[in-house]
């Protein structure tokens, strides 16, 4: 810098003093005038010199190969700064020194918006030609070449301010010419003009527009930035060697990097959208929150809901509480269909009284006993093959075909009271289930399952989680879900031993209604309900005692709640035995009773052993 100012105020100092030599032989200054005049100029060169030495303190030209020449002078556009530069010395870092507003700029970038501030670092990555904008000189009009173009140039004379192109564009361009790249390859700062018969038969000014790709502080993806963006820019790759760029991470990235767990993080940007979990800690993901994430965790899990209650849960698979299987219920020989299990029948009982469709569907009373065998036949013809247990045990029982919209109520036979652990009960029963916890799980304070009535299992998860605690209580860990709780945080570049926390608590999730409706969008189908039924007409079909009605019957199916019990008299009159439940047309031995007297069946004491039975089939 010394040298420079030694230079500089030297020749200030001289012109100076030519003026004021001048001055004195006119006879317009006198003698003091001069020397007070003198030394004030002196003082003013000087403070102008130091600037402008600082200015060129460092040559950037002698100590950055490969950066325009005029670099070392004052900033270039960012234009010229790109055209001038060989892709060979990449990666170059470039600070911004001006734009359209001296304070910085939001522009619109690949799409996303940018801002550049005076004083901001650029770290350019790579650069490639998106096209040429072709300018004739004499028309002014202007043509798009793309990079694979195939014409030739040569140069032209000189015209304006343009000076004639000299040394190798001309030796090399005399016989044969130049191809696009090869003129973007000789670019000294200014186009020269040029001659190609294959745009146009005047003179011709190249204008390149290149796209180059850099890094930016802070910013997740690589900015795409185009070469006429005006704003001006200054090579300070040396000086700027100890720069780190920090790159945000999403935690859904952080899962594909195993090898830099365990580390220490800060939140850019907290999660967004609605809330996943009810619990404490997510309320606490904020920017500004540090995190220790200690590493990634692949276990199922699965979704499961309290029927009634509008709760929902996620359960991880270290879940240690005990279950106990439900019976499911089923509205429908739909629901039969799609509880079906390869190899397993269904044993069901039925709940409601469902009247049949003449001799092909026979009805369905309270306490028979079917067992699901699986489907017969091909489209609408489908039926599901059923065997109806006998009243008495020395009945052999009969087979049914039920159509798929049949209707009724229905309820699984279990009988079994063993204790089930979530992976056992899974390799035994089919999702969606219905089971119980019977005992909580030991390691959890306060485990908010076991309260519940039920518990419905819907769909089995498999999605990584991530393991993390805040630094100010590193013991106490939690499991997050970047694909359903994403944040954008700053990792740590020092590396860190941490101990593994605990995640007791992770082990029941519960979910916010919004998410979990969310969540159940993004699930395979569940099998579809039955289809809905048309009403049900006045007297139409046959009842379960099998006495068919003198209206003809012109609905699919109609289901009725089994008929009130009849008064204790009319129970001593009861002149056919065991009426309630017969199969086929009910005889009309002893009976002296008309359908107009009532519509109600009469009942034995068989009815006894149906509600025993029933008792003996249900544990709960």
């Amino acid at each position: 810098m010394m040298g420079i100012r030694k230079r500089i105020v030297p020749a200030l100092h001289r012109s100076v003093c030519a003026s004021f030599r001048a001055a004195s032989s006119m006879g317009l200054w006198s003698k003091r005038e001069l020397t007070t005049a003198r030394s004030r100029s002196e003082t003013q060169a000087e403070m102008k010199a130091e600037p402008r030495a600082a200015s060129h303190a460092v040559p950037l030209s002698a100590e950055c190969p490969g950066a325009p020449d005029s670099m070392a002078m004052e900033p270039l556009s960012f234009q010229e700064y790109i055209c001038s530069l060989d892709p060979a010395t990449l990666p170059r870092i470039l600070r911004i020194c001006s734009g359209v507003y001296f304070q910085g700029s939001v522009y619109e970038i690949a799409g996303n918006e940018c801002c550049l501030s005076t004083g901001d670092l650029l770290k350019v990555m790579a650069v490639e030609l998106q096209k040429v904008v072709c300018e004739d000189t004499e028309t002014g009009q202007t043509r798009e070449l793309p990079p694979t173009f195939k014409g030739l140039f040569q140069p032209a004379t000189a015209l304006g301010p343009y000076p004639t192109p000299q040394g190798p564009f001309l030796e090399g361009s005399r016989q044969r010419g130049l191809t696009l790249h090869q003129v973007l390859g000789q670019w000294n700062g200014r186009p020269k003009p040029l001659l190609c018969p294959a745009v146009s038969p005047h003179t011709l000014l190249l204008h390149p527009v290149y796209e180059v790709q850099a890094v930016m502080h802070l910013r997740r993806d690589v900015v795409k930035i185009p070469s006429t963006l005006e704003v001006d820019v200054e090579d300070v790759t040396e000086e700027a060697q100890h720069v780190h760029f920090s790159r945000p991470l999403l935690l859904s990235e952080v899962l594909g990097m195993e090898e830099v767990l365990p580390a220490e993080a800060e939140i850019l940007e907290g999660p967004t959208g609605p809330a996943v979990f009810e619990s404490a800690w997510v309320s606490r993901l904020r920017r500004g929150q540090r995190l220790q994430l200690h590493g990634c965790f692949h276990a199922w899990r699965i979704l499961a809901s309290a029927p009634g209650s509008g709760r929902h849960f996620i359960l991880s698979s270290a879940y240690q509480g005990r279950f106990r299987q439900r019976p499911r219920q089923f509205t429908g020989v739909q629901e039969l269909v799609a509880g079906l299990q390869p190899g397993r029948p269904l044993r069901v009982v039925v709940t409601q009284d469902c009247e049949g469709r003449g001799y092909d569907v026979p009805p369905l009373g309270v306490g028979d006993r079917l067992e699901a065998q699986g489907l017969q036949g091909n489209g609408p013809s489908t039926r599901l093959l059923c065997h109806r247990h006998g009243g008495e045990e020395e009945e052999e029982g009969e087979e049914l075909l039920l159509p798929l919209d049949l209707g009724g109520g229905f309820v699984e036979e279990a009988c079994n009271s063993k204790k089930y652990r979530l992976a056992e009960l899974l390799e035994r029963q089919s999702l969606p289930c219905e089971v119980r916890v019977v005992a909580p799980d030991p390691g959890l304070e306060r485990d908010t399952l076991g309260a519940l009535p039920a518990l419905r299992l819907e769909a089995r998860l498999d999605q990584p989680f991530l393991v993390g605690s805040f630094c100010e209580e590193p013991e106490e860990g939690f499991e997050i879900p970047p694909q359903w709780l994403d944040l954008s945080v700053l990792l740590s570049d020092e590396p860190v031993h941490l101990p593994a926390p605990c995640t007791r608590q992770s082990r029941v999730e519960e979910l916010t209604e919004a998410f979990y409706y969310r969540l159940l969008a993004q699930l395979p189908s569940h099998p579809a309900p039955p289809p809905p039924r048309p009403p049900k007409p006045a007297r139409a079909g046959m009842g379960p005692g099998g006495r068919r009605s003198s209206v003809p019957s012109t609905s699919l199916v109609s289901v009725r709640p089994a008929p009130p019990l009849p008064p204790l008299t009319a129970l001593a009159r009861s002149s056919t035995p065991n009426q309630y439940g017969r199969r086929g047309p009910p005889s009309s031995a002893g009976t002296e009773s008309h359908s107009d007297e009532h519509d109600y069946e009469t009942v034995d004491d068989n009815i006894q052993k149906t509600i025993c039975k029933m008792q003996t089939i249900f544990p709960f």
